[in-house]
């Protein structure tokens, strides 16, 4: 069966199982001060076999489905798991998905008592208009938007909008454990390191991203203090990252977002 992965927090429990070739899915432990542990919250079960797998394997108590926007690889195994378990399916309000039982935009709040547990959301579109991430415990569940090393595609959304949900996370506390959905850190770093090759830090962490990988174990989740030392898609304010742009774009950049904008069509050009 797929392997589950354990990923263990001050704060909570966060596990994984992993879908297609490079989706994971996130299981929320509820507390151990509130006897809990079993109860878990599913983030954006793109598929539903190895989440079916893991529950009744580890007899977990399914609570609740997270969704952090529309796409398939993220939403295709609400239907089968909603087959199994009747619980609430959480989702962006800015999209369409049939399935959503509660609909979130910024600033939501979501307590699930029983397992100790209350997340606020953050409206982070770009990858898709209505994407969400989902904040709780120093956890961020962010779906395509922030990638360990790089950031998603722009799909539906635009640049700027892009920018903007990425500069809401500088505010957010170092230590945020940063939870994407893909397996994706060994090919951005490739990329960063073009970006900012004179990055002492950045070229550490691609050392030590081989050799996990080499391992075949996850480089998710990230800490955010990692990601703003490293990733050229949270160093729009970065001066060495703003001189590289500069330098691939051929003409001086006036803002941040500018900025931005560069790095992730200097990314696109080479994908």
């Amino acid at each position: 069966m797929n392997k589950e992965n354990t990923h263990s927090q001050s704060l909570m429990q966060v596990t994984s199982v992993t879908a297609f070739d490079d989706n994971y899915i996130w299981f929320i432990h509820g507390l151990p001060e509130n006897q809990a542990q079993k109860h878990i919250i599913i983030v954006d079960p793109g598929e539903a076999k190895p989440v079916i797998e893991a529950i009744e394997e580890h007899k977990y108590i399914p609570e609740a489905i997270f969704l952090t926007h529309h796409h398939g690889d993220h939403t295709g195994g609400v239907g089968q798991l909603l087959e199994h378990y009747h619980i609430p399916v959480y989702g962006p309000k800015n999209e369409a998905i049939a399935s959503v039982t509660q609909a979130l935009s910024n600033k939501d709040t979501l307590s699930f008592a029983s397992m100790g547990l209350n997340f606020s959301i953050l409206d982070v579109p770009g990858h898709t208009i209505g994407h969400i991430a989902y904040l709780g415990q120093q956890c961020l569940f962010i779906g395509d938007t922030l990638f360990t090393g790089g950031c998603g595609r722009i799909f539906e959304g635009t640049s700027e909008q892009m920018h903007h949900s990425l500069a809401q996370l500088l505010a957010l506390d170092k230590q945020t454990q940063v939870y994407c959905a893909h397996e994706y850190t060994l090919e951005n770093l490739k990329f960063a390191l073009i970006a900012d090759p004179d990055n002492s830090q950045l070229r550490k962490r691609m050392k030590d991203t081989q050799q996990l990988r080499d391992k075949q174990c996850a480089t998710v989740p990230s800490s955010l203090a990692l990601e703003l030392q490293t990733n050229p898609f949270l160093r729009f304010n970065d001066p060495a990252i703003k001189a590289a742009a500069e330098q691939f774009a051929q003409k001086a950049l006036n803002s941040p977002a500018e900025v931005f904008k560069t790095i992730r069509y200097w990314k696109d050009t080479l994908d």
